[in-house]
Order: C-alpha cells, then structure tokens, then sequence
C-alpha cells in the first residue's frame, strides 16, 4: 500500500504505524547493531536511537531486540 506524504510523494505504508525511519532503525537492529552503531550509521545521537527504539517497541508491542527482530522477519521487513 502506498500514500501520499506532505511532499506529495509516494511512500511505502508499513504495519502498525512505523515511519520510514523507525523501518530503518529496525532493520539495523535486525542486522545486530549496538545502539552506538546505528546512531553512528545514520547520523544520529545514541539518544535518539534509544528514543526510535522505545518508539517501534510500544507500536509493536514487544520488549526486547530480539522480539523486534522476529516481528521484522515476520512482516518482511529484513
């Protein structure tokens, strides 16, 4: 499914309401990255990352990385 965004541009849907950007935290998470790394990665600060992580845990109802990583693999995400 696909939506516009403020941008008019087309954008993947993903479940339970997760932003582009909470996907791809998840799917460094999912690849084993500390917290450090993927702030590094993308640029971010570690408390950001915490702030993304605590965000994509409560949308998807889980409490741990490797939950958040068996919901990635089970919605296709990785």
């Amino acid at each position: 499914m696909q939506y516009c965004s403020r941008e008019g541009v087309l954008s993947e849907a993903y479940p339970d309401n997760l932003t582009s950007r909470e996907v791809h935290v998840l799917k460094l998470v999912s690849a084993g990255l500390t917290n450090r790394e993927i702030a590094e990665s993308l640029g971010l600060s570690s408390r950001t990352v915490d702030a993304h992580l605590r965000s994509i845990f409560g949308k998807i109802g889980v409490g741990s990385r490797s939950a958040a990583t068996r919901y990635a693999v089970e919605h296709g995400l990785v």
